[in-house]
């Protein structure tokens, strides 16, 4: 595959993780947040799981790992106010983290 695909494949992944975001969220949530926040957030998770080395950790006996949702929501927070996104209340950043968590589970069940 080429590196152009690559990112096409990225490209189409990412509008479907942001429209079963979107049709997971409260409708006026659904207002509040517009497709490039969600990017962003989207973006911003992606660079927590890199970063924060929660992926390094060894799988329990049923093969999942411990998420540190709290510490997610405070990275996407500060993350958004330094770069000038916004600034963003914990209950809502929590209901687009679950919602990507739901979307990342249900392409694994497929």
């Amino acid at each position: 595959m080429s590196e152009k695909d690559e990112f096409m494949e990225e490209d189409l992944d990412d509008s479907k993780t942001v429209a079963y975001i979107r049709n997971s969220l409260p409708q006026e949530l659904k207002e509040k947040y517009s497709d490039d926040t969600l990017y962003y957030i989207l973006d911003v998770i992606n660079d927590w799981f890199a970063t924060s080395g929660v992926l390094d950790q060894e799988p329990d006996k049923d093969g999942f790992i411990d998420i540190d949702n709290d510490a997610l929501v405070e990275y996407i927070i500060k993350e958004a106010r330094r770069d000038n996104i916004g600034t963003f209340p914990a209950d809502e950043i929590i209901l687009i983290v679950e919602a990507e968590a739901e979307y990342v589970d249900s392409l694994e069940e497929n």
